[in-house]
């Protein structure tokens, strides 16, 4: 039955387009038989009821007709890397197996941790974000996929970083022996620069040229204006795709409205399947949110799940604030979770977000460090005028919804100064130091809507 399964997929292959005869039906693979029915398996559920509701017919059409009449199928999920029988892939003797210890998250190779709840099964799929899901999906599940690069991008807070380490998690449970780089663009910039100054440069070329298998580079618009780093990856870029490697990008900006970032880098990424990740509409809102309870087993009633799907629109991050607020509310006060307990919350969370504008940023980054808003938006490059336009821009940014243009606009500056105003905050709060009291102090009066 399995040559059977085999020349069924032949036959589809012929006759749907091939983009999505790989996103669909190349990972439904032969299992086993029952009795009449032949037993196939799909890496997930999502996979499965689309499989069923879009091609289901067309199997069993071309299974009777390679087997005969009575012939049906059966879709199961399976389990580890495709198949009910986890099969790993043969260990080269000259390549490390990356081990993980229980209860520690995944350590790739290089760069930051995976998080563990960052997986396909914690993702929940919905118009929004499908084809950005399958897409990572389909490329973590292949050996050699057809396509090895993808370009995710969104606004912040829709799940990109969840799909990047996502495929990340996948690729070491199919393919233990992968090296994985999960990597921001900073991280790769200042590792740079590090190795030019400990003059170890080739040896920094050679980790990510000949001993990186799959590289996750998240924030790429961060590279932004820097045009030695931008060299150094193109090349980089070069090698991996030459060989097939994995690469998964992420960015909150379009590539092409990514400003100075030049044309030999942008052509290397261009070549990606590109995807975006919209907001989520409210029957995706929904899902989002009882996934959520359902997972840290908090039990929410459907009205007040409904209600701040409703109101909190804006991203997941959002949602699971507001779902936090309300569970934490009701243990630390004893109160039922009801619709007035959500109606508190919510209010907070959407009065808050409301009133925090840009002029209301500026007005009160200027009042803390003793500056008019003028001196803010002039062109002066003195340190006590720069450094309280860098943090009000990193705050606009952060508290508002606008786009880095609009921002660039309010603060007479180009969107380029405006990521690099966001990158030097963020930089400067890594260190824990005078900048992060100082955004501290600030973000606690916007949050309590001390303005």
């Amino acid at each position: 039955m399995e040559k059977i399964w085999q020349k069924v997929k032949s036959t589809i292959k012929e006759s749907i387009p091939s983009h999505v005869y790989k996103m669909w039906i190349e990972p439904v693979h032969f299992f086993k038989t029952n009795g009449e029915n032949i037993v196939l398996t799909c890496p997930n559920n999502f996979l499965k009821k689309r499989v069923i509701d879009n091609f289901g017919a067309l199997i069993k059409n071309e299974l009777t007709r390679e087997a005969g009449d009575g012939h049906d199928f059966l879709l199961e999920v399976s389990r580890g890397n495709g198949r009910n029988t986890v099969q790993l892939p043969a260990m080269p003797a000259n390549r490390d197996i990356q081990l993980t210890l229980p209860q520690v998250d995944i350590r790739p190779k290089n760069g930051r941790m995976l998080r563990k709840d960052f997986t396909f099964d914690q993702f929940v799929v919905g118009d929004n974000s499908d084809f950005a899901y399958m897409a990572a999906l389909s490329l973590a599940s292949q050996k050699k996929p057809s396509q090895n690069s993808l370009l995710l991008f969104s606004p912040p807070g829709m799940g990109k970083s969840h799909l990047s380490q996502a495929a990340g998690h996948q690729i070491l449970s199919a393919f233990p022996n992968e090296r994985i780089f999960y990597i921001t663009a900073e991280d790769f910039t200042n590792e740079m620069v590090m190795a030019f100054k400990r003059n170890s440069i080739d040896e920094f070329k050679k980790k990510y040229r000949s001993c990186c298998d799959v590289l996750l580079l998240e924030d790429i618009h961060m590279l932004s204006g820097r045009t030695r780093t931008q060299e150094e990856l193109a090349l980089t870029l070069d090698y991996l795709n030459e060989t097939g490697k994995k690469i998964i990008y992420s960015s909150s900006i379009q590539l092409a409205k990514i400003p100075k970032m030049s044309e030999q880098l942008k052509s290397r990424i261009a070549v990606s399947m590109i995807s975006e990740i919209e907001p989520p509409d409210f029957r995706t809102r929904v899902k989002i949110l009882r996934h959520k309870a359902r997972h840290n087993s908090l039990r929410v009633p459907s009205e007040v799940i409904e209600f701040m799907a409703s109101e909190l629109k804006q991203n997941v991050r959002i949602l699971e604030s507001g779902l936090i607020g309300v569970t934490t509310k009701s243990c630390l006060l004893g109160m039922p979770v009801d619709l007035a307990l959500a109606e508190s919350i919510v209010k907070n969370i959407i009065s808050t977000n409301s009133h925090i504008t840009i002029d209301v940023i500026k007005n009160l980054v200027s009042r803390e460090f003793g500056i008019t808003v003028k001196d803010m938006i002039s062109k002066s490059r003195k340190q006590a005028v720069v450094r309280p336009r860098q943090i009000a821009i990193f705050l606009s940014r952060r508290y508002t919804d606008q786009t880095i243009q609009s921002i660039g606009k309010s603060f007479n500056r180009y969107h380029a100064t405006v990521i690099h105003s966001i990158h030097a905050v963020e930089k400067d709060l890594k260190g824990k130091g005078e900048m992060q009291k100082q955004v501290d102090i600030i973000e606690q009066k916007l949050k309590a809507g001390n303005f």
